[in-house]
C-alpha cells in the first residue's frame, strides 16, 4: 500500500537550503557519522512519501506531513520487513526533521505535536555483536607487527587503543595528539553530542602508542593519519590528516583477516571492554562514565554477566545416557 497523498507544494521558487528542514537538521548535528546515518534515513523516508527511487531528502515537503501520513510511514517501514531497531532509527529522524519544520515557522506547533506523535516499534533483542577473545587480539597485534612498514606501528598502536579504552571507531578517529597525556596515560575523547571524558591506557597499549609517535612526530594534528602505499604519512595543514571512522573499522578489518581470526567490529572491541571492566567487579557508574554512556541502562545492556550465570545453570544438568529399555 502507498503513502495517502501529499498535498502539493505551493508553486514558486525552490526551498532555500536555510529554510529547507531536511538541511537544518542534518546542520544541526554535530558528527560526520550522525550526519550521514539520518541522511540515509531522510532519503530513504522520501523514497516512501515520493514513490521515487531516487529521491533525496532534499526540498521534500517535510512541512506538509500530517498524522495520516506519518502513521503510514511507520506501517510501510514495518511492512518492508525493516528490524524494529531500524524502524525507530528513521522514526527519530522524522520526528527531528518535522521539529526543524516548526522551529522554520512552515508548521504550526499543533501540526507538529500530531504528526510527531508516533510510538516506537516496542522490541526485545539480545545484544548484537561479540566478545573478542584474547587471542584474538594477540593475533591481530602480531600482524601488525608482521608489517615492518609505518603503517604496521600505526595499526598496532590503533588496535591497542580501540581494545584498552572501548571508544567508538568515530572517537578513535578524532583524536588528535594534544588529547594524548603520556604522564597519567590518558586520551581526551569528544564522544557524542560533544561530550569530552577522559580514558586511560594500559601500560602496554602506551607503549605501542609510543613506537607509533616516533614514527609520526611531534606535529600538531591527528593521532592516527592516513598512510599512502608508499608508506608516506599524510598531511593537511602543516599536520597529520585525520581519518574517518571508517576508515579505522577498515584498518581492524584487514588485520584480523591478516590473523585468520573471524571478522570483529570495532563496537564488538567496545562490547568486549565494558565486559571485561564488569567482569573485574568495576562498578557500573565508573564503567559508564569511562565509555560515555549518557545512561547506566545503555551501559547494563552490555553486562554478559547474567548470560554467563545462565550458561553455569544449565550445565548443572546432565543428559542421561543412552540405554535401551
Amino acid at each position: 500500500m502507498s503513502l495517502p497523498a501529499v498535498p502539493p507544494a505551493a508553486t514558486g521558487p525552490a526551498v532555500e537550503p536555510a529554510r529547507d528542514p531536511y538541511r537544518v537538521y542534518l546542520d544541526s548535528l554535530a558528527s560526520p557519522e550522525s550526519r550521514r546515518t539520518m541522511r540515509g534515513c531522510l532519503d530513504r523516508l522520501a523514497v516512501l512519501i515520493s514513490g521515487d527511487e531516487a529521491a533525496s531528502g532534499a526540498g521534500q515537503p517535510w512541512h506538509l506531513l500530517r498524522y495520516e501520513h506519518t502513521v503510514r510511514l511507520r506501517a510501510l517501514m514495518t511492512e518492508r520487513g525493516w528490524s524494529p531497531s531500524y524502524v525507530n532509527k528513521h522514526l527519530v529522524a522524522l520526528r527531528r526533521v518535522l521539529r526543524e519544520a516548526w522551529r522554520l515557522g512552515r508548521m504550526s506547533a499543533e501540526e507538529y505535536q500530531r504528526a510527531a506523535d508516533l510510538p516506537t516499534v516496542e522490541h526485545t533483542r539480545l545484544p548484537a555483536g561479540q566478545h573478542v577473545p584474547a587471542e584474538v587480539v594477540g593475533a591481530a597485534l602480531a600482524a601488525c607487527e608482521a608489517d615492518d612498514s609505518p603503517a604496521g606501528v600505526r595499526d598496532a598502536a590503533l588496535l591497542a587503543a580501540l581494545y584498552s579504552t572501548g571508544c567508538r571507531r568515530a572517537e578513535i578517529a578524532g583524536l588528535t595528539l594534544g588529547d594524548y597525556d603520556p604522564a597519567s596515560r590518558s586520551l581526551r575523547v569528544r564522544g557524542k553530542r560533544d561530550k569530552e571524558r577522559l580514558v586511560y591506557l594500559t601500560s602496554q597499549a602506551v607503549g605501542r602508542l609510543e613506537r607509533w609517535l616516533a614514527v609520526r612526530g611531534r606535529a600538531s594534528g591527528a593521532l592516527f593519519c592516513p598512510i599512502g602505499r608508499a608508506g608516506f604519512l599524510r598531511f593537511r595543514d602543516g599536520g597529520p590528516a585525520s581519518m574517518t571512522g571508517q576508515a579505522v573499522a577498515d584498518i581492524l578489518a584487514r588485520r584480523l583477516a591478516q590473523a585468520g581470526a573471524a571478522p570483529r567490529t570495532p563496537h564488538d572491541f567496545r562490547r568486549t571492554f565494558i565486559g571485561e571492566l564488569l567482569d573485574a567487579g568495576v562498578d557500573l557508574a565508573t564503567t559508564q562514565a569511562l565509555v560515555g554512556h549518557s545512561s547506566p541502562a545503555t551501559t547494563a545492556r552490555y553486562d554478559r554477566r547474567p548470560e554467563r550465570r545462565r550458561r553455569e545453570a544449565v550445565d548443572r544438568i546432565t543428559l542421561p545416557a543412552a540405554e535401551p529399555l
